[in-house]
Formats: C-alpha cells, structure tokens, sequence
C-alpha cells in the first residue's frame, strides 16, 4: 500500500512538472499548448470527478443527489477557467434554463470541449444522458452513475426506449430536466453548421409533455482543432434560446418539432458567427 502510495505521488509530480514545462515550452514554441492544454483539461476532469463521486455520495445520504451534477459542473468550470484559460459565456437567455424546469435541454455537440459547456450551463435539478460504455470509465463512469445520469445503449433500441420513458417519469415525479446532444456524436465542424438531430430528445420531450430549450454555443474551431495541433485559451459564447413548447403534441409531432428546433438552432449559430465573439473563435482567418 505505501509503494502504491509512493507510485502515485510521484506520477503526479510528473504529470505536473511535464505540464508546466510544456505550458513554458509553447512561449517559444505555440503549438506545444495543445500538449499543455490536454493535460490540464485530463487533470482537472479527473480532480473534478472523483470531487463528484464524493459529493455524490454525501448529497445521496441526504436524500438530494440530484444536485451533484449541477455542483460538480461548476467545480469543473471554475477549475478550466485557470488550468486551460477557456470559458464559456452566456450572453443570452440564461434564465431559461432554470424558469422552464423541468425541461429537455439540447445542444449542439463539436468536440470533447463541450463537457466544459455542460459545466457551464448545467442548472440545478438537471442530469445528462450518456452512453452506456461511459458507465464503465473509472472516476468519471461512477459520478455520473451515482449522480443520476440516464445512460442510453444506442445498439438496442428496445434498451433505449426503456430508458427514455424511465427518464420521463423522473422528469415529472421531482422536476428534473435533461440535457441532450441531439446530435448523437460530435462535429468537429470547421464552420458554423450542424449535423442531422436524432429524435430521442424530442420524443421524450413530447413524451413528458415539457418544453425543449435550445442552447447554442458558437462554432469554436479556432480554439480547438486536434489536427492541427491547436488548443488556445479564449471566452466562447453561448445562446439560450426562447424554450420551444410540446404541450398538446404528440408522437405523429415529433419530426415537425425537430427539424423546427434544428432549424433555428442553425440560424443562431450563423447569427453568433457573425459577431466579434463569435468570429474571434471561430478562427476566420486561420
């Protein structure tokens, strides 16, 4: 146990010294801040982690897990504000997210940056889904198993449906909202653009008779782009939209309600193009 001990310490020690001298290294050399980057953005989701399985535990001992995700995202975005420098900045419609609980919230998905985006606009009484292998994945598997999270197996639909009426339920019983890239997989889009929306958020949306609320975060491809060895700090905005309602629709609504809510996620995401913030990460010029 004391060599296991030993072990662990040094690892860290290492990990730490090799990130600060990557971070000093890319002064001279700017492409070494992916590197750097990384492995500040790898430590802090593991610190972040294991604080969320701790608080996990504590809030289920007092009956209230359901706060954990909210709790833990904001440790995370708190903690990459000083490791990465990257932030995401809400400049408009926040209080939608917590005035239409509970509510499916969706968003656009570009790259694994976006778990950052999660812990920025993660309201209180919110769970995300995820796919199941994620279940599996030490530290980070078992926050979101205890904290809630409504874990989806995309190769088995029969399993897929069980979940999403299972999350329905929670959803009305104690006001919970969810959080779901419709998307299914990220973009890594160069531009602002969206692929095609899977309709699982919207038929469980219809399904719990809630309304969806579209959160747009700008196309951030001059800040994070793995091929070209790119990670830079910077401030992303985020729109969220005006909630979209469901009350009175039904299954036969579902497709008419997606490619509405899509469509207007597009335009946003072109209209935050447009603007200083939005161009200023988008890498125009890169």
């Amino acid at each position: 146990m004391h060599i296991l001990l030993l072990y662990t310490l040094y690892f860290i020690l290492a990990y730490h010294s090799l990130t600060l001298f990557l971070f000093l290294l890319s002064l001279v050399l700017p492409a070494l801040s992916f590197p750097a980057r990384c492995l500040s953005a790898y430590l802090s989701l593991v610190i972040c982690a294991i604080y969320g399985v701790l608080i996990s535990l504590a809030l289920r001992l007092a009956s209230n897990h359901r706060l954990a995700q909210h709790l833990t995202a904001r440790s995370f975005a708190f903690t990459m504000r000083y490791t990465t420098g990257v932030t995401f900045n809400i400049i408009s419609g926040e209080h939608h997210l917590t005035n239409s609980r509970p509510c499916v919230i969706v968003g656009n998905h570009q790259s694994e940056l976006d778990v950052l985006l999660l812990a920025r606009i993660f309201p209180p009484y919110c769970s995300v889904t995820a796919k199941s292998s994620l279940k599996r994945v030490p530290f980070l598997g078992w926050f979101m198993a205890l904290s809630g999270t409504v874990f989806i197996d995309r190769a088995n639909r029969q399993s897929a449906r069980q979940a999403f009426s299972g999350a329905a339920a929670e959803m009305l019983t104690h006001r919970q909202s969810v959080f779901i890239f419709p998307e299914g997989t990220r973009s890594y889009a160069r531009g602002p653009d969206l692929g095609n929306f899977k309709k699982g958020a919207f038929h469980l949306a219809v399904q719990a008779q809630v309304d969806v609320v579209p959160v747009v975060c700008a196309n951030y491809w001059g800040l994070l782009g793995a091929r070209e060895w790119r990670f830079r700090s910077g401030e992303i905005p985020v729109r969220v939209l005006e909630p979209v309602s469901t009350k009175g629709l039904t299954v036969e609504d579902v497709e008419g309600l997606t490619t509405r809510v899509r469509e207007r996620m597009l335009d946003a995401l072109r209209d935050i193009g447009e603007t200083e913030a939005g161009s200023r990460v988008a890498g125009k010029g890169v």
